[in-house]
């Protein structure tokens, strides 16, 4: 089993590719990856069946929690319930999260 991950390879691997995550833990338990939207892009996430947490790394721009806008920036972490839509918009730069599931990502 993998215990070490370089998510600045991630990065670079999302930007080159199609999608906009990547998830590099997907166990029972708990799954993690790392999210990069570019200033403009949509987030087209739908509501997950586990709680998630998420880590801001660097950029800008808002959450949407179940309609209610937080803003965000480097250094913040939320939390969003199983089943609770939500969406990251409105950066003017790269956006960069890490996310933590308490499950499998499905």
């Amino acid at each position: 089993m993998k215990l070490e991950f370089d998510t600045k390879q991630y990065i670079g691997k999302i930007k080159e590719s199609s999608n906009y995550f990547h998830t590099f833990i997907n166990r029972d338990n708990i799954a993690a990856g790392i999210l990069v939207l570019e200033p403009g892009q949509e987030d087209t996430q739908t509501p997950h069946d586990s709680d998630e947490i998420y880590y801001v790394v660097r950029g800008d721009g808002f959450l949407r929690i179940n309609n209610k806008e937080y803003r965000v920036s480097a250094g913040m972490a939320y939390y969003v319930q199983k089943q609770v839509p939500h969406k990251f918009f409105g950066n003017k730069t790269d956006l960069i999260v890490v996310y933590f599931f308490s499950g499998p990502d499905s």
